[in-house]
């Protein structure tokens, strides 16, 4: 090869490299501005992490949250936990997490102790909505108020999140709880894409049909029962019972799955729950 030959091969190679090199830099500039331009309800945050925030509460919540004697707070208190590939310009299902009313749990509570990992893990949002405190009267109306208001700084936050899909899933009291959250959820126009309910003894998935009134569509919904085999709070048995009074009720896509364990939340079974319900959609 010539002398001249061999310069301009090495410079052609300096020029590809130098190529790349800014592809790579313009590439990181882009994702970099994209993670630091999030905010949820006005609070910055990046994919892959868990914010909380102050967010307003609607007329309607204020008066959801004021029934049963309770004082209607100031804001309502949200949390979202975000895969670390979130893009909002893509359509995500959300996870609405209702937490049992003893010891004082929040509704953030049980999102990060049972369901932040393996939610994430299987590509899904994860919300929660609470009083700054928790309610003197920890009423469904209570619960329903936060959460709505939790939705709408989510809708807020980023355009088009309206068509998500949501699903909601409580333990224990919770599990009870979703049966007023969900159709209350669906009847102020979320996409409820699935119901999951762990360790719950009594069907008020029913009672909140008839009580909320949702559209008929409501009973096509799928419904996720998890039981364990050793629980001694709700057995096996009373959750099998809760699965018959759902379906006697006309609900028309219910599952039911036991693991080996108690009164508990089982990781395997919110990963099956989690994917049925997306291949649902």
């Amino acid at each position: 090869m010539t002398l001249l030959a061999s310069r301009y091969v090495s410079s052609t190679r300096v020029r590809l490299v130098l190529t790349a090199e800014l592809i790579l830099l313009l590439h990181a500039g882009s994702v970099t501005a994209t993670a630091a331009s999030l905010t949820f309800a006005g609070v910055a945050f990046s994919p892959g992490s868990t914010v909380k925030a102050n967010v307003q509460l609607s007329a309607q919540e204020k008066s959801l949250a004021g029934q049963g004697g309770n004082a209607v707070p100031p804001n309502a208190v949200a949390m979202l936990a975000t895969p670390s590939n979130f893009d909002p310009g893509k359509s995500w299902p959300v996870l609405v997490v209702c937490s049992t009313s003893d010891f004082k749990r929040q509704n953030r509570d049980d999102l990060v102790d049972f369901y932040r990992r393996v939610g994430l893990a299987e590509g899904w949002v994860l919300l929660a909505g609470d009083g700054p405190q928790p309610a003197r009267n920890d009423t469904g109306a209570w619960r329903g108020a936060m959460t709505l208001a939790a939705i709408g700084a989510l809708h807020r936050s980023f355009p088009g999140s309206d068509k998500w899909p949501i699903a909601c899933a409580g333990f224990s009291g919770g599990g009870k709880g979703v049966g007023l959250v969900a159709p209350l959820l669906a009847r102020n126009g979320s996409r409820v894409a699935g119901i999951y309910i762990t360790g719950a003894n009594e069907d008020r998935l029913s009672e909140g049909y008839s009580r909320v009134a949702p559209a008929a569509g409501f009973l096509t919904t799928p419904v996720y029962i998890s039981a364990g085999r050793d629980d001694r709070i709700a057995t096996v048995e009373q959750q099998y019972n809760v699965a018959g009074s759902v379906k006697r009720n006309g609900f028309q896509r219910i599952r039911i799955g036991t693991f080996h364990g108690g009164h508990e939340v089982n990781d395997a079974q919110t990963s099956i729950a989690l994917r049925w319900f997306r291949r649902l959609q």
